[in-house]
C-alpha cells in the first residue's frame, strides 16, 4: 500500500487552469480576467461557493446570502464583499442562474467561474480560492445548509485566535453539536460508516477537530494562500488535507458551533463516497510521509 500510494502520487499541485476559467462575464456579458490572491486583497471578504448541478438549490443560498451582505454593507460603511460562484462542470443550468445574479448586483459583487470539466468539490474550492479579493475568504456550500449570518461566530472565533502578526487563521464550521440529533435519525449503517470516518481523520490526519466535513470555513487570505498552494485532493476528502497541511505550518484552527439543516440532494453517494475517502485519508498521510507530498510555497496560478 505504502509503494502504491508513493507511486501513484502526482509530484506537483494542480494549478493549472483552461483558457476559458481564466475569466469571467460582466453583467453585460463581456469577458474580464480574474485576479489573483497573490495580488494586494481590495475586498474585506470574498464568498467561494463551489456548484456542481445546483440550478435548484443555489438561489436559495444566494438570496439569503446576498441579503444578509447587502444589510451588512448598508450598516457598516467600510464592509464589501464579493461572491465567486464555481460552476465545477455543471450538466444542467448553474452558471446561467448564477449570471442572473451578476447581472443584478453587479460583476463587482457576484463573479461566475464556470470549470471546463468537473475536478471535484476541492477543486472547485482551490480554483474559487486562487482568484479571491478578500481579506478574509469564506468557503460556503451552495445548498444553504448552514446558516449565512452564522459568519459573525465565524468571524469571532477567529479574532479569538490574535492571528496577527502573520495574520494566519482558520475558523471551521462545526455540527460536532448536533451529532447526538443526527445519530437518532440515521440508519445504523450509516451511523457506523460516520464514526469510522471520524476515527481514520483522528488517527491518520487531524487532531483536536471533532468536524472536519463542514462546508462552513472561515480563511484570512494568508492562510488560505499556504493551505491551497499545498492542496492536492480534489475530491470530498479535500477539507482533511487542509486541516492536515494547517496543523503542520502551525495554524491556529478554530471550531465554531454553527446552525446547520440537512438538505435534500446532497452529491454524497453513501457507502462509496465514504469508501473513497477513506482511501484518500490513508494515502493524505502515506504520501507526506514517504515525501511524494510536501508543503508547497505559494506560487501563482499558471
Amino acid at each position: 500500500v505504502i509503494i502504491i500510494a508513493h507511486a501513484s502520487a502526482s509530484k506537483m499541485v494542480h494549478l493549472q487552469c483552461h483558457e476559458k476559467e481564466k475569466g469571467f462575464l460582466n453583467a453585460e456579458g463581456k469577458r474580464e480576467p480574474f485576479p489573483s490572491i497573490h495580488d494586494p486583497p481590495t475586498k474585506e471578504l470574498s464568498v467561494v461557493v463551489p456548484s456542481y448541478n445546483e440550478e435548484l438549490r443555489l438561489p436559495v443560498m444566494m438570496d439569503e446570502a446576498l441579503e444578509y451582505l447587502e444589510n451588512r454593507q448598508k450598516q457598516q460603511s467600510h464592509f464589501t464583499y464579493e461572491v465567486i460562484v464555481v460552476d465545477d462542470g455543471s450538466k444542467d443550468k448553474t452558471t446561467e442562474v448564477a449570471l442572473k445574479y451578476t447581472k443584478k448586483y453587479s460583476a463587482d459583487k457576484v463573479r461566475v467561474l464556470t470549470q471546463v470539466t468537473n475536478r471535484g468539490k476541492g477543486g472547485a474550492v482551490k480554483m474559487g480560492t486562487q482568484r479571491c479579493r478578500g481579506k478574509l475568504i469564506l468557503m460556503a456550500d451552495a445548498d444553504g445548509a448552514t446558516k449565512f449570518a452564522d459568519i459573525e461566530k465565524m468571524e469571532s472565533g477567529l479574532q479569538d485566535l490574535q492571528p496577527k502578526p502573520e495574520n494566519m487563521g482558520i475558523a471551521c464550521g462545526s455540527r460536532a453539536h448536533l451529532e447526538k440529533e443526527s445519530v437518532a435519525t440515521r440508519s445504523g449503517f450509516r451511523t457506523i460508516l460516520m464514526y469510522g470516518f471520524h476515527f481514520l481523520v483522528w488517527f491518520l490526519c487531524v487532531r483536536g477537530i471533532k468536524d472536519t466535513q463542514c462546508g462552513f470555513k472561515l480563511f484570512t487570505r494568508e492562510a488560505a494562500l499556504r493551505t491551497f498552494s499545498s492542496l492536492h485532493v480534489e475530491r470530498w476528502a479535500f477539507d482533511v488535507e487542509l486541516l492536515y497541511i494547517a496543523q503542520c505550518l502551525n495554524i491556529p484552527i478554530a471550531e465554531v458551533a454553527v446552525n446547520w439543516t440537512e438538505i435534500e440532494g446532497s452529491k454524497l453517494v453513501p457507502f462509496w463516497s465514504w469508501l473513497q475517502m477513506g482511501r484518500d485519508l490513508l494515502f493524505i498521510r502515506l504520501r507526506y510521509l514517504t515525501g511524494a507530498w510536501r508543503l508547497e510555497s505559494p506560487r501563482k496560478v499558471d
